[in-house]
């Protein structure tokens, strides 16, 4: 960035909860398909149709909330957002506007900064302001086909309308694009945590929109900001972000105007490119959903809602360090995922060496599976059988190289454990 110059950046974040139907329909929720396949008279927009709230979303959603610090409010107002676009049967969003199902969030993030290559050089805290978390439906999807200089056609499939979405909307907080990288690969962990979103950016389950503008240091006013739409990856993301930064600086200093408006990241240029006018609030025409009553949660429900929730991926990284005197480092990878957290604290509790089972696990473990690209959870080498294998290397009984050919051989075969360990010395 340009000496002189800051950026202001806000995030939005589109997450598909993990419901099996609809929110206001039974139709089903899944990835691909034939078109138009999962639809209904309700998520086809067809007159007389009524939405039915389906209590799932509502429990995700509060999952989602509750993990990223949101306060959920007694009563939330469904509202119709207008606009036409051709994946938009009704001509409107079921969506929420002034009195969301979630608000005024804190949540405390670790960031890093990164030197020129983006490597990671220091982490340090960073507190987000989350204004929101509010319910809506999706939109169908629009399939473009045909190249430049032959005929183009474009077609709707609508399986996706109506699945359920959490949007996130945090305040301007963000000054740089890996502040907002990191925060979007937190928000990604958190969701898939909780169970409340697969928050896949390649299956579409999880999009996020960035809102850029730039000013002089030591000015309060915002400028004119520019909503980068469609980021399907976060690397992507960032890119756009850094591009955008660089554009808006140099159209300053050339005493050229930033307009309000939407672009798209165009991945083969490496630019930004203009995707329409940007629309404030009042152009969507928002009023109440008259079909939907207002929706009330009650104390007792969120109170059951956190008895079911897991401890969260940083209060566990916290603890493995307190506990098990692991680096910061360790146990941050230990956490990336809830299923790799819970194989290190099974073998550490059965060899009772934590150290060592972390180093076997993040070290040749993970580079078994990495080459395999296979899941922790979906590895024949349970987490019983590698605290087995540690404590013989940890008594002498085998050394470490001995130990390290035994791991690659029980990965592999998936016998039981007197199999496996036949010639070994186990």
């Amino acid at each position: 960035m340009k000496p002189g110059w800051e950026a202001v950046i806000g995030m939005e974040i589109h997450a598909q909860l993990a419901t099996e139907t609809k929110i206001f329909c039974s139709c089903a929720v899944e990835t691909g398909g034939e078109p138009n396949a999962n639809t209904c008279p309700v998520c086809l927009g067809l007159p007389g149709a009524l939405p039915v709230l389906n209590r799932r979303v509502i429990e995700l959603g509060a999952r989602a909330a509750l993990s990223l610090g949101l306060e959920i409010q007694e009563t939330s107002i469904f509202a119709r957002k207008n606009y036409f676009y051709p994946d938009l049967p009704k001509g409107y969003q079921i969506s929420q506007y002034d009195k969301p199902f979630s608000a005024d969030g804190q949540l405390t993030i670790m960031t890093a900064e990164r030197d020129e290559s983006g490597h990671a050089t220091e982490w340090r805290p960073m507190t987000i302001h989350i204004q929101r978390m509010h319910l809506e439906e999706d939109a169908g999807k629009n399939v473009h086909e045909g190249l430049p200089d032959t005929d183009k056609y474009s077609y709707v499939d609508l399986n996706r309308a109506g699945t359920p979405l959490g949007e996130i909307v945090t305040s301007p907080d963000f000054r740089t694009s890996w502040q907002a990288y990191d925060y979007v690969n937190h928000v990604r962990r958190v969701l898939q945590w909780v169970g409340a979103s697969d928050a896949d950016m390649e299956k579409g389950n999880l999009r996020c929109e960035a809102n850029v503008s730039v000013r002089k240091i030591g000015e309060t006013e915002f400028r004119n900001k520019v909503e980068l739409k469609n980021l399907n990856s976060v690397r992507f993301m960032q890119k756009a972000i850094e591009f955008e930064i660089d554009r808006q600086i140099t159209a300053h200093e050339a005493g050229e105007e930033v307009n309000q408006e939407s672009r798209l990241w165009d991945e083969k240029n490496n630019q930004t490119r203009f995707m329409r006018t940007k629309e404030d609030a009042h152009d969507y025409r928002y009023f109440p959903e008259p079909d939907l009553q207002p929706l009330a949660v009650t104390a007792e429900f969120i109170e059951s809602v956190k008895e079911q929730m897991p401890e969260l991926p940083d209060t566990m990284r916290d603890r493995f360090m307190d506990v098990y005197g692991l680096s910061y480092s360790d146990a941050s990878q230990l956490v990336g995922d809830i299923d790799t957290a819970e194989y290190f604290e099974k073998t550490a509790r059965i060899t009772a060496n934590p150290r060592l089972s972390a180093i076997w696990l993040l070290g040749e473990l993970t580079r078994e599976l990495n080459n395999s690209n296979t899941a922790i959870a979906d590895s024949r080498l349970t987490a019983e059988d590698l605290a087995e294998l540690i404590k013989n290397v940890d008594s002498g009984k085998i050394n470490n190289n001995q130990g390290k050919e035994v791991l690659v051989e029980m990965f592999a075969t998936g016998q039981d454990r007197r199999g496996r360990h036949q010639g070994k010395g186990l």
